[in-house]
C-alpha cells in the first residue's frame, strides 16, 4: 500500500534546492538510484530540474529500507537538510548540494517503463507517442511546453497593455469555405445538419470589429481536415487579433512589437524594428518562395537576356514561350555537388514538375557546362562573369514558365542550402512579405481563382482593374515568415457592402451562394462597418522555432501523427451503432478494389 502526505507539504521544487543548511520537501519521479551498500543516493525529478536524496547508516532504518525499494519513475515525497556534496556535479544546476532525508513517502511505485526516461533518447517516436505522457517527462519536451506556455503568456502581456480585448469565439459555427476542408460535427437536434469546427475566428473577429470592440485579441484553437506534415497539426492555436480604424502600417506595428516583446523576454534575444519588406513579387523572383528563408544567399537570378539567342532550344523555347530562364549559384560547392550528386537534383526537379537541370560545375581551369556545345565563344564565361560564379562554385539552371521556374528553384535553393550545411543555426531572420496578387489562374481551366479569403480588400490603386484585368490585382495583404516558415497571415479587410458584392461576383460566386455562406456577414456590413484588418500568428510554429524543435509534435502535448490519429488514444475511433442512429447517421464502407 502507497504512503500518504499526511505531515509533509512541499516547500521547495527539485531544481530549486540551492542552500545548504536549509530543511526542505520535495517531491518527484525517481530518475535514478544507486544503492552502495552502506549508503543510497536517489535522483528525483521535476519539471525544474533534479536533486540528489541521500540516505546512510545514520538514516532511520525504516527510511533506508524504503529507500533502497525504490526504482526508476517511482513518485516520492522527501524532506531532511539540504548539506554541500562531497562529489560535485557541476552539470546540474543543484550539483553542489544533496538532500539528507530524514522522512520518505513512496506515493505510487511505477512498473518498468517501455522506454528509458532519457533527455537524448533513441526510442522511435511511435513508441513515444503511444506513452505520451510518459515521454512527457523528459526534460527536453518539458522544457518546450513551459516555454510555450511563456510564449502564450507574454503574447497576452502585451496585447493587454495596448488595449485589446480578449473575447471567445464559437468552436461549432457554420461551414463557409476557407481554403482547407472543415471537420464536421452533426447536430442531434436538427438531423441533417452540421456545425464545423472553426479553420479560423475570421468572419467572428470581423463582427467583433462591427460591433464596436475596435481591438481583439484570442488564443484560437483551429482546426483544418488537410494532410499533415512537420509544421502543420489538424487543429492548432493562433495568436489571433483584429483591430478597427488601421491600415496596413498599423498591424504590422502591433505585431512587430509582438515579435520584439516575445524575444526579448523568453530568450533574451534583441530583434531589430522595423522587420525587413518584400513584395510577393520581388521575394519570388529572388528566392523562388513566397514564405523565404533569407538567413543565406543564394538568390535566384535572371539570365534570359544572355541566352535569348544562344543555340539551346530548352533556353529558347522556354523564353519564346513567355516563360525564363533562371539560376542560382552555390559558392564552394563543386567538391559536394559531385557530377552524381547533380544527377540526384535533376531526378528531384523533375518530381517537382521541372522538365530538367543544367548546370555548370566549376572544377578545373574550364569550368563544365552541360549545355557548352549550343553556346558561343565566351558565352558562357560571360554569363559566370554576370553572376557572380567563380572557380569552386556550381550553378544551376531552370528553364520554364515562370510559375515553374521561381518554385523549382525555391525548393532547390534550400535543399543545396541543407547539403552544403550554410544555414546558420540561432539565427533569426523575420521577414514581411507584402502586396500578394488578388488572383491566381488555374492552370487547367484557365479560370481566375482568389488566393486569399473573400473578405480581403484589393490595394486602392488596383480596383479599377478588378473586373478587366484581375492579373494586375494586388491584395492589402501580408505574411509573416520566419527563417523559411509562415508564421502569420492577414489583411485589411472590405468593409464596403457594394465592393463587397463587387467581390463575390469577382469570384464567381452566385447570389444564393452568398446568401448561403456568407449572408448574415454582408448584412452587417449594411449597419455600417468600421475599417479593419488583422491577423493570426502561429503559437504553435513559433514556439516550434523559439524552442529549435524540428516538428510541431515536439511543442504540442498531445499531437496527431501523419494520419491524423493520435497514437496514445486510438483516436480517432469507432462509435456505437445507437450514438450514430440519434444522429441520422450511417457509415458505409468502400468496396475494395
Amino acid at each position: 500500500m502507497a504512503d500518504n502526505m499526511k505531515g509533509l507539504k512541499r516547500t521547495h521544487y527539485c531544481g530549486e534546492v540551492l542552500t545548504a543548511g536549509e530543511t526542505v520537501t520535495v517531491g518527484g519521479y525517481v530518475d535514478t538510484v544507486r544503492d552502495k551498500g552502506g549508503i543510497i543516493f536517489i535522483v528525483l525529478r521535476d519539471r525544474t530540474g533534479v536533486v540528489q536524496l541521500t540516505f546512510n547508516e545514520t538514516t532511520d532504518k525504516a527510511v533506508f529500507e524504503k529507500a533502497s525499494s525504490c526504482h526508476s519513475e517511482y513518485v516520492l515525497m522527501a524532506k531532511g537538510v539540504v548539506r554541500e556534496r562531497e562529489s560535485i556535479n557541476e552539470k546540474i544546476a543543484t550539483g553542489r548540494v544533496e538532500i539528507f532525508v530524514d522522512d520518505l513517502r513512496i506515493l505510487a511505485k511505477a512498473q518498468t517503463p517501455p522506454f528509458e526516461i532519457v533527455d537524448n533518447t533513441n526510442t522511435n517516436e511511435e513508441l513515444r507517442l503511444k506513452y505520451r505522457y510518459l515521454d512527457l517527462r523528459r526534460k527536453p519536451l518539458q522544457d518546450n511546453i513551459i516555454k510555450r506556455s511563456k510564449i502564450a503568456k507574454v503574447a497576452r502581456d502585451y496585447f493587454y497593455e495596448n488595449g485589446f480585448i480578449e473575447i471567445e469565439t464559437p468552436m461549432m459555427i457554420k461551414s463557409t469555405p476557407e481554403g482547407a476542408r472543415d471537420y464536421l460535427v452533426p447536430s442531434r437536434v436538427h438531423l441533417g445538419k452540421f456545425y464545423a469546427l472553426p479553420q479560423s475566428p475570421q468572419i467572428y473577429k470581423q463582427l467583433l470589429m462591427i460591433s464596436g470592440f475596435d481591438r481583439y485579441i484570442q488564443l484560437a484553437r483551429c482546426f483544418r481536415d488537410e494532410d499533415l506534415r512537420a509544421d502543420r497539426q489538424p487543429e492548432f492555436t493562433q495568436i489571433d487579433l483584429e483591430m478597427s480604424f488601421v491600415d496596413v502600417d498599423d498591424i504590422m506595428e502591433i505585431g512587430e512589437g509582438l515579435v520584439k516583446r516575445l524575444f526579448s523576454e523568453v530568450m533574451d534575444i534583441d530583434i531589430p524594428t522595423p522587420l525587413p519588406r518584400l513584395t510577393y513579387t520581388d521575394a519570388m523572383n529572388r528566392y523562388g518562395s513566397d514564405k523565404p528563408d533569407t538567413r543565406f544567399g543564394m538568390e535566384i537570378q535572371d539570365i534570359s537576356d544572355m541566352v535569348k539567342s544562344c543555340g539551346f532550344g530548352v533556353f529558347t523555347s522556354a523564353i519564346e514561350a513567355g516563360g525564363s530562364v533562371r539560376a542560382i549559384v552555390a559558392k564552394n560547392a563543386a567538391s559536394v555537388l559531385t557530377r552524381k550528386e547533380i544527377d540526384k537534383l535533376t531526378e528531384y526537379v523533375r518530381g517537382i514538375g521541372a522538365k530538367g537541370l543544367a548546370y555548370v560545375r566549376w572544377v578545373e581551369d574550364a569550368p563544365n557546362c552541360s549545355f557548352a556545345k549550343f553556346m558561343g565563344d565566351g558565352e558562357v564565361e560571360a554569363i559566370l562573369s554576370a553572376i557572380g560564379a567563380e572557380k569552386g562554385d556550381v550553378v544551376l539552371i531552370v528553364a520554364d514558365k515562370n510559375s515553374v521556374t521561381l518554385p523549382t528553384l525555391g525548393a532547390l535553393r534550400l535543399k543545396v542550402a541543407k547539403q552544403l550545411d550554410i544555414i546558420p543555426e540561432g539565427k533569426f531572420n523575420f521577414l514581411w512579405i507584402t502586396e500578394f496578387p488578388f488572383f491566381e489562374k488555374d492552370e487547367e481551366s484557365g479560370e481566375w481563382l482568389a488566393m486569399h479569403h473573400p473578405f480581403t480588400m484589393p490595394m486602392d490603386e488596383c480596383l479599377q482593374y478588378l473586373d478587366t484585368n484581375p492579373e494586375k490585382v494586388f491584395a492589402k495583404a501580408y505574411d509573416l515568415v520566419l527563417n523559411g516558415t509562415e508564421l502569420s497571415s492577414g489583411s485589411i479587410r472590405i468593409t464596403d457592402y457594394e465592393l463587397q458584392q463587387r467581390m463575390f461576383k469577382a469570384l464567381g460566386l452566385t447570389d444564393e451562394e452568398i446568401e448561403a455562406k456568407f449572408g448574415f456577414l454582408v448584412d452587417a456590413y449594411k449597419y455600417g462597418a468600421a475599417p479593419h484588418g488583422g491577423m493570426g500568428i502561429g503559437l504553435d510554429r513559433l514556439a516550434m522555432i523559439m524552442c529549435g524543435a524540428d516538428s510541431l509534435r515536439d511543442v504540442t502535448a498531445f499531437p496527431k501523427v501523419q494520419n491524423a490519429s493520435e497514437l496514445m488514444s486510438s483516436c480517432p475511433s469507432p462509435v456505437d451503432k445507437e450514438s450514430l442512429d440519434i444522429l441520422g447517421i450511417a457509415v458505409t464502407k468502400k468496396e475494395e478494389e
